[in-house]
């Protein structure tokens, strides 16, 4: 009895600490903004899908498209990397926004209730810590231009 009761217990607490562990995307909603007196993008994920809208009023036409299935799990590993509690603080790499070189990126992600948000960054130089998120993100939009 006593090893049965352990066995359960071992599996019981082990997967419990591997589910805490990890970000899960499905239940997040990503918002990626970048935008230029010329240029506006925002792409907004959740659920697999994608919402691209690349003009600045309100009621401009958006496009949605749906991610593949690759594209997702690759999303996936990217967003279980990323520690949300720092991503105020993540330091930018590049100013050529300051100058108009580049458009001002900024990245939200909503997780369990809660809005996390970078600083103002390079539109195409993310901070390392989320630069392999923020390409993909960027690469959904590419097909579409």
């Amino acid at each position: 009895m006593k090893t049965i009761t352990m066995i359960l217990l071992t599996l019981f607490l082990g997967k419990g600490c591997s589910n805490d562990a990890q970000n899960d995307i499905s239940k997040a909603l990503l918002q990626y903004d970048a935008h230029t007196r010329g240029y506006h993008l925002k792409v907004v994920i959740s659920d697999q899908k994608a919402t691209i809208s690349q003009a600045r009023m309100p009621d401009s036409p958006s496009q949605q498209i749906k991610i593949s299935d690759a594209d997702w799990k690759e999303m996936l590993g990217y967003f279980e990397k990323i520690n949300l509690e720092e991503l105020p603080t993540l330091k930018d790499p590049s100013q050529k926004r300051f100058y108009d070189g580049a458009a001002i990126a900024e990245l939200k992600i909503r997780y369990q209730d809660k809005t996390y948000g970078t600083k103002a960054f390079d539109h195409n130089n993310p901070p390392a810590e989320i630069k392999e998120l923020v390409d993909k993100i960027v690469s959904l939009v590419k097909p579409l231009d």
